[in-house]
């Protein structure tokens, strides 16, 4: 069994773990994904992922009364990981500029004052299932990722791939699926296209991780990924405070109940958040957070959850 890395890792501000790292997780049933043994995610969280080092498992805990972390990890990326991880976990990202024009926003801000926005750098850990959940509803997009990580991804490192943790393909592997792989998955030849045409791209765009706004650019050239999807990277692998997912099914109307009492549409939600702007995303995800959504009336349908791109 390869050996594990143990590191503590020092942060500048006190950090709500699982809150700016559930934002990654891709359903309740994502293979890549594990809760603290407790079942409490106070406890920490146990993530595999695939670096440019290589696959790594990691079981992240806070350590009680300190703004510190404490890290085990297994595999060849666990230096990588574990040397960016204050990085990982957002402890850089600075909300000074964050002015508050609604009261809702100012409680939530005060109750989830420790969540920040995460950086992860792996761009296509990001952008390979957000291109999977373009068009569907999240329900069927997590289903289908969850079927394509356990066919095509591997075991992660250490002793946890023992309770079924993996991680997910690399990009060359994604972009070796066959069709018959994404059809029994679920996953139409449009959205398999752009993921193995983004996959062919995965240097060019993994080189930029560090620098968002060359990493935006990159993305919204590649064919089939528009505007939400580059948001969805943004928010989660470039550590973007302003990403707001504009395309989605849901996202205006429930910012708009939550704000003014009603739903709106993207457009009116651009002048909503305006006054935000620099920070439009923490106001959707403080509401997210907070579990503010528009009351839903009738027989539920199948929606997608937002709109090509």
């Amino acid at each position: 069994m390869v050996g594990a890395v143990e590191r503590r890792i020092a942060l500048r501000q006190p950090l709500d773990l699982y809150s700016t790292l559930s934002v990654v997780r891709r359903g309740a049933g994502d293979p890549t994904w594990l809760g603290a043994p407790s079942g409490r995610s106070s406890d920490g969280i146990v993530k595999g992922w695939n670096t440019p080092a290589g696959p790594v498992t990691a079981v992240l805990r806070p350590e009680p009364g300190t703004a510190a972390l404490h890290a085990t990890a297994w595999g060849p990326g666990a230096d990588w990981l574990l040397e960016r991880l204050a990085r990982v976990v957002a402890d850089e990202d600075d909300d000074a500029g964050f002015r508050i024009h609604h009261d809702v926003v100012r409680q939530l801000r005060r109750r989830f004052a420790h969540w920040r926005v995460p950086a992860t750098g792996l761009v296509i850990e990001s952008l390979v299932p957000s291109i999977i959940e373009q068009r569907v509803t999240g329900k069927e997009a997590f289903g289908s990722y969850r079927a394509l990580v356990r066919a095509y991804g591997d075991p992660a490192p250490g002793p946890l791939a023992e309770r079924g943790l993996m991680v997910a393909p690399t990009a060359r592997r994604w972009a070796s699926i066959p069709s018959w792989g994404w059809t029994t998955a679920g996953v139409d030849s449009g959205r398999a296209a752009t993921v193995v045409q983004a996959c062919a791209r995965a240097g060019r765009l993994e080189e930029v991780a560090d620098d968002p706004a060359a990493a935006r650019r990159r993305l919204a050239a590649l064919p089939g990924v528009g505007r939400w999807t580059v948001a969805e990277v943004a928010h989660t692998a470039l550590g973007d405070p302003d990403a707001v997912s504009f395309g989605d099914y849901h996202v205006a109307k429930n910012i708009g109940w939550a704000l003014t009492g009603r739903p709106v549409e993207d457009a009116q939600l651009a002048e909503l958040l305006e006054p935000y702007t620099g920070h439009r995303y923490r106001v959707q995800r403080l509401i997210e957070l907070g579990g503010l959504r528009r009351p839903r009336r009738g027989p539920r349908t199948s929606l997608p959850t937002h709109l090509p791109g």
